[in-house]
């Protein structure tokens, strides 16, 4: 696996923990998006995967889900590299007053990192 720097999921929760605002949040939402052995449509086998990532775009996301109701925080980590199955590919956590927010934002932020900020390329067998 190749990325653009070692990150965790427990890191950007860490992050998020030490907020400025964290006591305004009642609940914290991860995403851990790993490389899966077959494509979206199931058609074909994935044995890699190559991630390109636009980071300003990948700001302008983070800022979006801030300025939605209820965030506390927003961490966002998007690796750049080539990718093996089961290899760790984006990590996102957000912090939140309620459930029915956080839960919201996430699913859409989720949808905006995927069509905006990265792009993918599949190696099949």
């Amino acid at each position: 696996m190749t990325t653009s720097k070692p990150v965790s999921l427990e890191d950007l929760v860490k992050k998020i923990k030490s907020s400025p605002n964290i006591s305004r949040a009642g609940m914290i939402l991860c995403h851990n998006g790993i490389v899966r052995d077959f494509s979206r449509t199931g058609e074909k086998k994935v044995h890699s995967l190559s991630v390109k990532v636009d980071k300003a775009q990948v700001e302008s996301v983070k800022s979006w889900a801030m300025s939605q109701p209820g965030m506390v925080a927003v961490e966002i980590e998007a690796l750049e590299g080539t990718f093996h199955v089961g290899d760790d590919l984006l990590f996102v956590a957000l912090a939140g007053d309620i459930r029915e927010n956080v839960f919201a934002v996430m699913r859409e932020l989720i949808e905006k990192i995927k069509t905006t900020c990265v792009s993918k390329t599949e190696f099949c067998e």
